[in-house]
């Protein structure tokens, strides 16, 4: 009996030595791995400061490093260079792992302007706090005044103005993918000005900051101008936004509202299905000397006119929320989240044939739908 007691207890001595130890080895494998994670950060972060590299890259595989940009734009090579925006130019860089990526990158002249300097730090804020579909994705940048650059989600087609205004490319675009990218426009300006906390507006959108990817899907940019809309503030501004997008009321009350943005989609609306800027339809309109054009006057020709009846009702339901978008009176204009609904509404059908539908109807919303 006390053998067997004794065996019992030796049994449980061993056991609780084992379940110890056990804890102990696991314990201090935690703390190497802390230690190592820890040595690790401050390695990177000695590198960062080596290089001058004040670097954030998240919503990525977390390894994208100071060194693999400069390496893979060769110190941004202007044989890389895609394009140049508002401020900075635009370069594509193919990195390690084989993933290609968009670079904006401030020159050190322009980082010297307080104004493109605002702009730059004021894109990653609004970036790095909205998330959605239509708007183009921030994986990081690197704010330093010997380098500043932001690196984005790559778009293989370019700008929207870029497509519409070369033959092969806006041929590609029918009258379905015009319409989505219309559609994908309204979706992500109602979802900063109604679903943002406060409200953000873009304050230059224009065919130039639309972007599409190789499948066509549409992203808004630029983000250097937009504005947050606080409910106790003026909201004044200074103008800003792009020469034949801007709302006309900026010029006199230089107050920065909603429809402001409302304004802008309209013309970028007008744009897509007309296949250039519609700047003189809006002049006749406004003086009242274009009641008799038709709509399919003012159509892209380089596509064949529409035939489809659900294809016809979008286009004709595209163009009534322009006209109202970019009316004279900010107050009639209706707001994004209207705009979006409609689009997410059934799809129509006009009753009305397309070579019968004038400007003068779509500006008055006279014409009717069927389900």
């Amino acid at each position: 009996m006390l053998s067997d007691v004794g065996s019992a207890v030796l049994i449980a001595i061993c056991t609780a030595a084992i379940i110890t130890s056990a804890i102990v080895f696991l314990t201090l494998l935690a703390f190497a791995c802390f230690q190592r994670r820890e040595t690790q950060k401050h390695q990177n972060e000695a590198r960062a400061i080596k290089n001058g590299d004040i670097c954030s890259i998240w919503n990525y595989d977390g390894r994208i490093a100071y060194e693999d940009i400069i390496k893979a734009t060769n110190d941004f090579d202007i044989k890389y260079c895609i394009g140049t925006g508002g401020y900075g130019s635009v370069y594509r860089a193919q990195l390690p792992n084989g993933k290609i990526v968009a670079l904006k990158k401030l020159h050190r002249f322009e980082a010297e302007e307080p104004a493109f300097d605002k702009s730059f730090r004021n894109e990653v804020q609004m970036l790095t706090n909205i998330r959605h579909r239509n708007i183009v994705k921030l994986y990081g940048f690197c704010l330093h005044n010997k380098c500043m650059f932001l690196v984005y989600e790559y778009m293989e087609r370019g700008s929207l103005f870029y497509a519409l205004r070369t033959d092969v490319e806006a041929v590609e675009l029918g009258w379905t993918q015009r319409v989505n990218i219309i559609k994908a426009i309204a979706h992500a300006l109602s979802y900063l000005h109604h679903d943002c906390t406060p409200p953000i507006v873009h304050r230059d959108i224009s065919s130039n900051n639309i972007l599409l990817n190789s499948e066509l899907e549409t992203f808004v940019s630029d983000f250097g101008t937009a504005r947050l809309l606080y409910p106790d503030a003026s909201n004044q501004t200074v103008i800003a936004g792009t020469y034949g997008y801007i709302a006309p009321e900026l010029a006199y009350t230089m107050v920065v509202t909603e429809k402001c943005d409302a304004y802008s989609f309209g013309v970028v609306a007008l744009e897509t299905i007309m296949g250039r800027h519609p700047g003189e339809l809006l002049s006749s309109l406004a003086s009242r000397s274009a009641p008799n054009i038709m709509l399919t006057d003012v159509l892209d020709p380089r596509l064949p006119p529409p035939t489809n009846p659900v294809v016809v009702g979008n286009i004709v339901l595209v163009a009534m929320m322009a006209f109202a978008c970019v009316c004279s009176e900010p107050r009639s204009r209706p707001t994004m989240q209207c705009v979006s609904q409609e689009f997410l509404s059934r799809m129509k059908t006009s009753v009305t044939p397309l070579h019968a539908i004038s400007l003068l109807q779509l500006w008055n919303r006279e014409l009717s739908f069927i389900q």
